[in-house]
């Protein structure tokens, strides 16, 4: 799909502003309310944040009335939040002059009451408080937990990374060790400034995603809504505040810069991303090609190969002298954590293979592990291939295959991973038809499957259903809606024409 033509719309053409999806925008909004109310009862508030002596908080977490209502409300809300991000793309399913000043429109109305949020779907926010507090304590969060830490636990730390190192660069944890400096370890106030940090991420990709697109030939309102718009973004890099926000921005913008033959700057901005968390490193031999340009030849592109290395490597030495950290970092790169997620290829895989062993009198255990190192293997040799063969102008694209390998099959996958290779697919093009069902199959089940997977509730409250089933319950009927009662959004996956419904664009606004 062809980039949007430009700022100037051509005479008779008309131009699509916010107003255009005004309804979509408005539940979009009522969806993020709806989430923020329910985080306040199920959400994750630490034990020593003065908003858990609040009454209201405490009615909200502590009746079975209030944890019951925060669970529907959070899980319709983000069903509402999903059904008006599926709205917006038909809507704007032209993609004319103006759809890109909506999508940003919906970025910003969307996100901002989440950013007020109680943090939900994962609460690795408050480890990194944690681990700004080693730092100020002038230890090692590369060799040290964090139950090192005298009332670690009080504030709101998970207790897996109690001895866990961490997996972070050198330059997220200054940035943590200046969060804790500005709050003292205050636990509410350190969330809002992680979740501003990760905005910073989200306003790069708000402006470099459309930028990249547009050197692809591809529309950047739509591919902007393809990966920022969409609740699990919102939802992971905003509500959760994730600093894999600032991880993905600082890629995409190195990225757009080395692509347009800048490149000291791109391997300057892709390395702080590597030193925000590691895993971009797999970004490095394509920014290399990027750099070295289209029509280089083997030796230009060995060379440029050497040459991006070569610094990326200076800047990661530099940034690891202070505090002594050097390179702690690469363990999370070269240790595999143990454990898998059921729902990865891998993870499900492997369960087969090691039941069908079983079941032929075979170590099954044995048989599962080689599955799962085969997959890890296959991961590296497929980004390896990426990296050497394939159309030299379609780098980008070759580049988030790569990425999008050595994610899908690995043994464990959280939710908001998909996020780190959907922006480069996305500006390199996705097409309305398998592509484009693929991801809202995966971002519907993500957001789903976040919404019952990680709710707190107290031990002690007498609830006559389970929180989990509740909103599991909430979340598939919600689905159901979509896929079978709502006359715009079941043709989304049924119908035989592309993924994108086909009412005009000038008919109802629901």
């Amino acid at each position: 799909m062809k980039s949007a033509p430009s700022a100037a719309a051509p005479a008779g053409t008309t131009v699509q502003g916010p107003w255009f999806a005004w309804l979509q925008l408005l539940q979009g909004f009522i969806g993020s309310l709806m989430i923020l109310a329910g985080s306040v009862g199920v959400g994750w508030i630490a034990n020593g944040s003065p908003m858990i002596r609040n009454q209201l908080v405490i009615d909200m977490r502590t009746e079975g009335v209030g944890v019951i209502t925060s669970t529907i409300l959070l899980t319709l809300g983000a069903i509402i939040l999903l059904r008006s991000w599926l709205r917006l793309g038909q809507r704007l399913r032209a993609w004319r002059p103006g759809s890109l000043h909506t999508v940003v429109t919906a970025v910003l109305l969307w996100g901002a009451p989440l950013f007020a949020a109680v943090p939900i779907f994962s609460r690795d926010v408050y480890a990194y408080t944690g681990q700004g507090r080693l730092m100020a304590a002038g230890q090692n969060p590369y060799t040290t937990g964090i139950s090192a830490l005298s009332n670690w636990f009080m504030l709101g730390t998970d207790p897996s990374w109690a001895e866990n190192r961490t997996p972070y660069g050198p330059v997220f944890l200054w940035l943590s060790r200046g969060v804790v400096a500005l709050t003292g370890g205050q636990p509410d106030t350190s969330v809002l400034l992680f979740r501003a940090l990760a905005c910073v991420g989200v306003a790069l990709c708000v402006i470099y995603v459309p930028k990249l697109a547009a050197l692809h030939g591809v529309d950047g309102a739509r591919a902007l809504w393809i990966s920022v718009a969409n609740p699990l973004f919102l939802i992971s890099f905003v509500a959760s505040a994730h600093n894999d926000a600032l991880m993905v921005g600082l890629a995409v913008a190195g990225t757009y810069f080395a692509a347009t033959r800048r490149g000291v700057l791109g391997v300057l901005l892709v390395t702080l991303s590597i030193a925000i968390k590691p895993i971009t490193i797999v970004l490095l031999p394509f920014i290399g090609l990027l750099w070295a340009g289209h029509k280089a030849g083997w030796g230009r592109r060995f060379l440029f190969w050497a040459g991006t290395g070569t610094l990326s490597l200076l800047i990661l030495w530099l940034l690891g002298l202070p505090g002594n950290l050097g390179f702690g970092w690469t363990w999370a790169l070269l240790d595999s954590t143990p454990g898998y997620t059921g729902y990865s290829p891998s993870g499900f895989g492997g369960q087969m293979v090691g039941a069908l062993s079983n079941a032929l009198g075979l170590d099954g255990v044995a048989f599962e592990n080689g599955f799962r190192t085969l997959l890890t293997v296959l991961s590296v040799g497929l980004a390896v291939w990426f990296m050497f063969r394939g159309n030299p102008q379609h780098v980008v694209r070759r580049m988030g295959l790569a990425f999008a390998a050595v994610v899908l099959l690995a043994p464990i996958i959280q939710p908001w991973y998909i996020l780190w290779f959907l922006p480069f697919l996305a500006v390199t093009g996705i097409r309305n038809n398998w592509q484009i069902k693929i991801c809202y199959v995966v971002i519907a089940f993500f957001v789903v499957f976040g919404a019952q997977d990680q709710l707190f509730v107290w031990g002690f409250v007498e609830l006559p259903v389970g929180t989990a089933s509740l909103s599991m319950a909430v979340a598939l009927a919600g689905v159901l809606y979509l896929l079978v009662v709502d006359v715009y959004t079941r043709k989304l996956l049924f119908s035989r024409e592309a993924a994108l419904s086909t009412e005009s664009v000038e008919g109802t606004a629901n």
